[in-house]
């Protein structure tokens, strides 16, 4: 079994700030970590030794909301997306990916599926990606931001188990105050989907029966959804208000200004907080990069996507160690406070807390050290092997 010993490691996980740590890997899990370990190691017959120099060594992100990178993205028909998209999201430290869908033809969703599935059966050589995030086709039409209204329909239950036989679905954002939103939500459950409330104009009272329902996640919170107001406090108001809501954040310093991450991440339970991307197929990309998305046109500027026409966000270029650090630089928050939302509150609604998100013995070693300076990764490990 193979086994690698990461020395000089500053371990940022969940309630764990440790400089000078050893990281022992057995096979893909951790075996242990010791709070001062050696500060050299000699070469020993079939263990290998990476010596980190002090950089930070943080459970590998997992992004739940992202669509595309290296002018890749899910929804394209061509296979060869899903591979380059989950191998530029392992360049950014993510270890785990729920690669997200537009808002487009169930032909075409279920064509994204199958290129997700192909994937898979080729060993997932880069990110892991063990489900797909659907966003709409079942939104507000009022709400769309950079979703085409033209694809948007009624939530269908048959629809998402359709798409489920070809690849697993584990979450989608959908506006609850949509016909059937409520039972929608259950429905979601029963199959193993996590549903979320997103693009959408709904009031707290729209929330409250898919609450009831089981419904606990919020996406990329503030954007295309009801903003508060001293009459109806909308889902904005919803966010603070009810404590059990995941909400997702893109932590860019344009989706949201500094006042109000500031404002989500001091008063809102970081135990519910989830730092996402929401990249799109610009990122990785230099300024002036044009295309298409879900058949409207889009231009990156000023580090800014938005739609040609109308200006709308489009989504961003964000890596999520960028958005870890710019938080900590507006709240100045502890990073071993930060660092659950950027995987380990993403991994207890998976369904995988007991085995992603931490630096710690008996954990997955999916792991990624992090250059405090440049606050670039300089290498990923998933499975326990170093894939970067």
């Amino acid at each position: 079994m193979q086994k690698t010993v990461i020395i000089n490691a500053h371990v940022i996980s969940p309630g764990v700030d440790m400089e000078g740590a050893t990281i022992v890997i057995q096979g893909r899990k951790i075996k242990g970590v010791l709070p001062k370990g050696p500060k050299s190691a000699k070469p020993e017959p079939g263990v290998t030794v990476v010596d980190v120099k002090g950089q930070y060594v943080m459970p590998g992100f997992i992004d739940v909301h992202t669509h595309g990178a290296l002018g890749y993205d899910f929804c394209d028909a061509d296979e060869k997306a899903v591979f380059e998209f989950a191998k530029a999201k392992l360049q950014e430290g993510v270890t785990t990916v729920l690669p997200t869908t537009l808002t487009v033809s169930h032909a075409e969703l279920v064509k994204a599926a199958k290129n997700a599935r192909k994937y898979a059966e080729a060993g997932m050589p880069y990110a892991k990606v063990p489900g797909i995030h659907l966003e709409g086709p079942f939104i507000n039409v009022k709400c769309c931001g950079a979703q085409n209204p033209k694809f948007v329909r009624k939530p269908s239950i048959k629809e998402v188990k359709e798409i489920s036989k070809v690849y697993p679905v584990r979450q989608i954002s959908y506006a609850v105050e949509a016909e059937g939103g409520a039972k929608f939500a259950k429905e979601c459950l029963k199959i193993g989907v996590v549903p979320s409330c997103g693009h959408t104009a709904a009031k707290l009272a729209d929330l409250k029966p898919a609450y009831r329902n089981g419904l606990r996640h919020m996406t990329h919170f503030c954007n295309q959804m009801t903003p508060l107001h001293h009459r109806e406090i909308g889902m904005v108001g919803a966010g603070f208000l009810v404590d059990d809501l995941n909400t997702e954040v893109i932590c860019d310093r344009i989706h949201l200004c500094d006042d109000m991450l500031r404002l989500v991440f001091t008063k809102r339970d970081l135990a519910h907080v989830q730092m996402i991307t929401d990249s799109l197929r610009c990122s990785h990309c230099r300024d002036g990069y044009a295309f298409e998305m879900g058949g409207l046109k889009v231009l990156l500027k000023n580090g800014e996507a938005r739609l040609v026409e109308g200006g709308n966000l489009a989504g961003s270029t964000l890596w999520m160690g960028n958005g870890l650090k710019n938080v900590h630089d507006v709240t100045g928050i502890p990073l071993k406070d930060l660092v659950r939302t950027t995987s380990w509150n993403q991994a207890i609604e998976q369904g995988w807390g007991r085995e992603l998100g931490k630096v710690e013995k008996g954990f997955v070693a999916d792991l990624v050290v992090v250059n405090p300076r440049s606050w670039r990764p300089s290498a990923v490990f998933v499975d326990g092997v170093q894939r970067i």
